[in-house]
């Protein structure tokens, strides 16, 4: 009997030291709140992100209104997952603790209308780098690669074709943003107006990024244009796309 209780306290010690061995990867924090348009394919990017989360060893804990954002909240997540958010959803509180989450070290990935989103909150947009203009009716155009060395650009070719809405961007925010993807203009119509926004849009000539990252204000930020159809996340390339960007931010790894 004292050898068993023995070898019992030898396991749970064991257990306990090694709880590490146990443990996933990182932990994520996914946002889809809206305030303002509300795009179809967040159901399916939450379900779609969830499955990744189970294959790539992740813990992923999805957000939308009943949390209020804090220190104490965002202290176990390594990074913050912005999914078609849109328009103005934080308190001043909530935008000064996920700044101060950013600067301790940890990491943020944006896809599509993460950009449509906070436009007064000026450290943030500076966080993603370039903000939403305007974009054209949805069109089939083609890719082009500008650095398959960075993780997530698996599974895109030059000149691949791809069916998305296709967003114009603003001036850069920031000055260190490395491109990864673009999109040739010269293989759909970019010109567009929306008379009642008194907004017009002609594209962003022959260099049209989509999808950047860069180190910010003791952090990491990912941002992809991507992501507006529901189809897209049934596309391997594009999870994998998704997936090296919350990688890298989430752990600093290329």
């Amino acid at each position: 009997m004292k050898k068993l209780i023995v070898c019992l306290i030898f396991i749970a010690v064991f257990f306990f030291q090694n709880n590490n061995l146990f443990a996933q990867q990182f932990k994520a924090l996914l946002i889809t709140k809206t305030q303002g348009w509300h795009h179809e394919s967040i159901n399916d990017g939450v379900t779609a992100l969830k499955e990744m989360a189970k294959r790539n060893f992740f813990e992923i804990q999805w957000h939308q209104d009943a949390t209020k954002i804090t220190d104490k909240y965002l202290e176990s997540f390594q990074v913050i997952i912005f999914l078609n958010t849109t328009g103005s959803i934080f308190s001043d509180d909530e935008k000064k603790a996920i700044e101060r989450f950013i600067q301790s070290g940890k990491g943020f990935v944006g896809i599509h209308s993460a950009s449509d989103t906070e436009y007064g909150w000026e450290w943030y947009t500076k966080l993603v780098g370039r903000m939403f203009h305007i974009h054209p009716v949805i069109q089939t155009a083609k890719l082009k690669l500008i650095d398959q060395t960075f993780i997530g650009m698996h599974g895109f070719s030059e000149g691949q074709i791809w069916t998305d809405e296709w967003y114009e961007f603003e001036v850069e925010k920031s000055k260190n943003l490395h491109y990864i993807l673009a999109v040739d203009e010269s293989s759909y119509n970019p010109m567009v107006e929306w008379t009642e926004k008194k907004l017009k849009g002609q594209g962003m000539g022959n260099f049209h990024p989509i999808a950047w990252y860069h180190e910010f204000d003791g952090g990491r930020s990912f941002y992809t244009a991507l992501g507006h159809l529901p189809a897209e996340y049934n596309d391997q390339t594009f999870l994998n796309h998704i997936y090296g960007g919350i990688f890298w931010a989430a752990t600093g790894k290329k």
